[in-house]
């Protein structure tokens, strides 16, 4: 069985382009798109990496990683952040979450599947 990912992204167009990503390279790819219960579709989905962006409706993803570490069972499942802004202070912020890694947008797709891939294997980015 392949590999699994849940995309929280609330933009339609990087849902579309990162779905088609994965899915084409193996990739099971499940979509929850909101900030509202993002942590009940981890726990819900049990995925091998998180991809999470920065800005979504009810809760921003800093709270959401935040949590996710907080919790005994997510806090060594890979989490790869998405932002618009790759602003000095949100990759602070992300790091001092526990991010596994942190990616701006735009992104090339290589890069996209070097590093779920690189996140699910456990091994550096």
């Amino acid at each position: 069985m392949g590999k699994s990912v849940l995309l929280i992204e609330d933009e339609p167009n990087i849902i579309e382009a990162i779905s088609f990503l994965l899915e084409r390279d193996g990739w099971t790819v499940r979509i929850h798109s909101d900030g509202t219960g993002a942590l009940e579709a981890v726990a819900r989905t049990t995925p091998d990496v998180v991809i999470l962006d920065v800005m979504l409706p009810g809760r921003s993803g800093f709270e959401i990683l935040r949590d996710l570490r907080i919790s005994e069972a997510t806090r060594e499942l890979p989490v790869l952040m998405l932002t618009a802004r790759g602003q000095t202070k949100d990759r602070e912020l992300a790091k001092t979450y526990g991010v596994s890694h942190f990616m701006t947008k735009p992104f090339s797709n290589d890069e996209m599947l070097r590093t779920v891939r690189a996140l699910s294997e456990g091994t550096p980015v």
